[in-house]
C-alpha cells in the first residue's frame, strides 16, 4: 500500500441522488463485490466509457471484473442531457483555432461515425433527429455564421437556421437518446459476455494493480479507471488538470409531441434541452451563473442553480407544466477541452474529463484506451489528444488543484 496515493476523503454514506427523467424504476441493482476475485482487467466505473471498454476487452478475449460506486449509468453518464453531438467541447471553429485544423477535423469525423454506432446499436435508444444551436446574442449569432461556415468549409453538414424559438445552426448529424437505458443494456450485453460486474462497490485505494473496496479486492492485471465526476479525487495525480463541476437538470410532465423539435444548446451551450419521446421535457445549464458552488461532487441540486432553470422554462420556453424531477450529475473539465487519456501509474490508466460532451468523446476514449492499452496501439489516441502523444506513466506527480 503507498499512502501516497490515498484518495481524498469522500463521503461514501451520502444518500442516493435524486433520479433523472431517465430512470424508469425497472433495472434491478447489480450484486456488491464480496471477497477477493481475479481478472485480467478491472474498470472502475460502469458508465458509457467503462461499459463501452468492458465491450472493447471482452472481444480481446480478457477476463474482465467492472466496478461502480453507485450502480450502471450511476454518474453522469446516466444523469446528463441526453445529447449526441458531434465534435469536441469546442465548437469546430474554435477546436480548429485551438487545437489545429487536422484533428479537429478528425475528432469530427470520429464522433459523427460513433453517433452513427450508437444508433446502430441501439435503435430503439436513439433519436437521429438533429440539434440547434440558438444563439442568445446578436455577438453569439456572428459566433454562429463562422461556425456555419467553417462546418460548410469542410463539408461537413449544417444548415441555417430562423424561426420563431430564434436563430443560429440546425446540425442533422446530431441526435439524442435515453443515456441509462444505454448503459444498461451495454452492461447487460457484458454480463452476457462473461463480466462480472458490481455495485455499490467503491474503490477504497489502489495497491499497485490490487482494487480495494469495502467488503472485496479485486486482483488484475491492469485497471482502468473510467469515471468521470470526481476522476481527480480517485486520482490525485489528475488534480489540476481535471475539475468536477455540478451538472443540473430538471424535467416536466408530458407535454403534446412535437412542441421541441431537436435538442438545442444555447448560449453556447450553457443551457440545452430538448423534449423526450414521452413528451416530457429536460432542460439543463447555468452552471456558470451558480458560482464556485458548482465546482463540487455533490450532486444534490442547489436552489439557486434549480431557480434559474425554472425560470428558463416558464419565460424563455413558455412552458407550465408541473416539474417532475430535478437532479444533478458530476462532470470532469479539463482546461483543454480535451479528455484525459493516460497511464497514471505502472498498469494503472485513465480516462475521463469530457468537459460535458462524454456521451460520445467518451466512447471514442475508451476505445484508444483499449488500443494503447491491450494492442499497443496508440493511433486512436492520438486523433484525440494529438500526433504526439504516448502512453506516459506519470506516477510521482501530483499537482495542486
Amino acid at each position: 500500500m503507498n499512502d501516497n496515493h490515498e484518495p481524498h476523503a469522500v463521503d461514501r454514506r451520502a444518500p442516493e441522488p435524486a433520479p433523472p427523467v431517465w430512470d424508469d424504476g425497472s433495472w434491478t441493482s447489480l450484486p456488491t463485490l464480496r471477497g477477493d476475485s481475479s481478472a485480467h482487467s478491472c474498470v472502475i466505473g460502469l458508465g458509457g466509457t467503462g461499459l463501452t471498454l468492458i465491450a472493447e476487452l471482452l472481444a480481446r478475449a480478457e477476463n474482465v471484473i467492472g466496478l461502480d460506486a453507485r450502480d450502471v449509468g450511476g454518474g453522469a453518464a446516466g444523469r446528463n442531457g441526453g445529447f449526441l453531438l458531434a465534435g469536441c467541447y469546442d465548437f469546430y471553429h474554435d477546436a480548429i483555432e485551438r487545437h489545429g485544423a487536422r484533428r479537429a477535423t478528425r475528432i469530427y469525423e470520429a464522433t459523427i461515425g460513433e453517433i452513427e454506432r450508437i444508433r446502430m446499436a441501439s435503435p430503439t435508444a436513439v433519436q437521429r433527429v438533429g440539434s440547434k444551436r440558438l444563439a442568445a446574442s446578436a455577438e453569439e449569432l456572428a459566433d454562429c455564421r463562422k461556425h456555419y461556415d467553417a462546418l460548410r468549409a469542410d463539408g461537413f453538414p449544417a444548415q441555417w437556421y430562423a424561426g420563431d424559438d430564434g436563430e443560429g445552426l440546425f446540425l442533422p448529424t446530431d441526435g439524442a437518446f435515453n443515456p441509462l437505458a444505454r448503459c444498461r443494456q451495454l452492461a447487460q450485453e457484458a454480463r452476457d459476455e462473461g463480466a462480472r460486474l458490481f455495485a455499490n462497490s467503491p474503490v477504497l485505494r489502489f495497491d499497485g494493480t490490487r482494487v480495494i473496496t469495502p467488503h472485496g479486492i479485486v486482483h488484475a492485471e491492469r485497471v482502468f479507471v473510467t469515471v468521470d465526476g470526481a476522476l481527480d479525487v480517485l486520482l490525485p495525480e489528475l488534480a489540476g488538470r481535471v475539475r468536477t463541476a455540478r451538472l443540473q437538470m430538471l424535467a416536466t410532465e408530458p407535454l403534446a409531441p412535437g412542441r421541441i423539435a431537436c435538442p438545442v444548446y444555447h448560449r453556447e451551450g450553457f443551457e440545452y434541452w430538448q423534449q423526450l419521446p414521452d413528451g416530457r421535457v429536460a432542460l439543463g445549464g447555468y452552471r456558470d451563473q451558480g458560482g464556485d458552488a458548482e465546482w463540487t461532487t455533490d450532486m444534490t441540486p442547489s436552489p439557486v442553480v434549480q431557480g434559474l432553470l425554472e425560470r428558463h422554462l416558464r419565460e424563455q420556453l413558455h412552458i407550465d407544466a408541473p416539474i417532475t424531477h430535478r437532479w444533478a450529475a458530476s462532470a470532469g473539465y479539463t482546461d483543454t477541452g480535451l479528455p484525459v487519456l493516460e497511464q497514471v501509474r505502472p498498469g494503472l490508466w485513465a480516462a475521463g474529463g469530457y468537459s460535458g460532451t462524454g456521451n460520445v468523446i467518451g466512447a471514442l476514449a475508451a476505445r484508444a484506451l483499449a488500443s494503447a492499452a491491450i494492442d499497443g496501439d496508440s493511433v486512436p489516441a492520438q486523433m484525440l489528444l494529438g500526433d504526439n502523444w504516448e502512453p506516459r506513466v506519470t506516477h510521482g506527480r501530483v499537482t495542486s488543484q
